[in-house]
C-alpha cells in the first residue's frame, strides 16, 4: 500500500458516501489471513502514534493516587482519585465509566487496585491501562506531553478474529493527513505481523455511514468488507 493508493480509496469513499449531518470518521479496515490467533505470538495488541491527531478529542481518564491527583485534574477529560475507587462498587457505574473514555492511565502503584475495580469491565473491552502505550505512569510522571499523545493513538488490535479496524481521522481532514495517518499504521502492523505483509489479505477504508472501498486495485466499492 503507497499514499496514492490510500488517498484514491479515501477520495472514492467520500466521492460515493451520502452527507450526513454530523461529521463521519474514516476507519482502516486491514483482512489477515495466514495467523492463528490461538497462538499469543500470532495475536496483535499494538498502539500506534499518528503523525496527525484523528479529527476528534479523544477523552482520556486517569486513575491516579494523591502524587498525581492535582496535576491529573488539570489535563485529563476525568479524573478518579485511588480514594474514591470503593464508589465503582456497581458494575453499572464501572460501565459508565468504560463508555465515556477512549483510554485510561494509571498510578503504576495503583494498577492492584486498578485491576480489581474496574479490570472486570476495562479488561474485556480492551481498556485496561496499558504500559505499551505508556498508559501506566510512576509517580514523578509529566502528564501534559502523554494526554497530548494519546490524541494521535490508536489501538490496532486482532485477538479473535482476523481482522484490524481503527480510526484514521474524519471527513473534514486533509486527504494527506488521513493517508499518512493510515499508512503509519500500515507501517506499524507490518512490524507486528510475524510475515509481514504476507500475513495481510486486503485493505479497505470506510466513513461511518459509507461503504468499504478496497486499497488498491480497481477500487471497487464493495458491500461489506470480507
Amino acid at each position: 500500500m503507497d499514499k496514492e493508493q490510500i488517498q484514491s480509496a479515501i477520495s472514492k469513499a467520500k466521492d460515493t458516501s451520502e452527507k450526513r449531518n454530523f461529521r463521519q470518521s474514516f476507519d482502516l479496515i486491514i483482512n489477515l489471513k495466514g495467523l492463528d490467533l490461538k497462538k499469543q505470538e500470532h495475536q496483535i495488541d499494538t498502539f500506534v502514534t499518528l503523525p496527525h491527531a484523528r479529527g476528534k478529542k479523544v477523552k482520556v481518564c486517569a486513575l491516579v493516587g494523591a502524587e498525581l491527583e492535582s496535576q491529573a485534574k488539570g489535563i485529563f477529560d476525568s479524573v478518579i482519585s485511588s480514594d474514591n475507587f470503593d464508589k465503582y462498587k456497581d458494575k453499572k457505574e464501572v460501565r459508565k465509566v468504560a463508555n465515556s473514555f477512549d483510554f485510561f492511565v494509571a498510578h503504576a502503584n495503583m494498577m492492584p487496585k486498578v485491576a480489581a475495580t474496574f479490570g472486570r469491565v476495562l479488561g474485556p473491552r480492551g481498556k485496561m491501562p496499558n504500559p505499551k502505550s505508556g498508559a501506566v505512569v510512576p509517580p514523578n510522571a509529566n502528564l501534559k506531553p502523554l494526554y497530548e499523545k494519546f490524541q494521535r493513538t490508536v489501538k490496532a488490535s486482532a485477538k479473535s478474529a482476523p481482522l484490524i479496524q481503527c480510526p484514521i481521522g474524519t471527513e473534514d481532514m486533509s486527504m494527506e493527513d488521513i493517508a499518512e495517518n493510515a499508512l503509519t499504521v500500515y507501517n506499524s502492523l507490518i512490524q507486528a505481523l510475524p510475515n509481514e505483509k504476507h500475513n495481510i489479505r486486503d485493505i479497505y477504508v470506510k466513513l461511518t455511514m459509507g461503504k468499504p472501498v478496497k486499497v488498491g486495485e480497481k477500487l471497487e466499492v464493495t458491500k461489506e468488507a470480507k
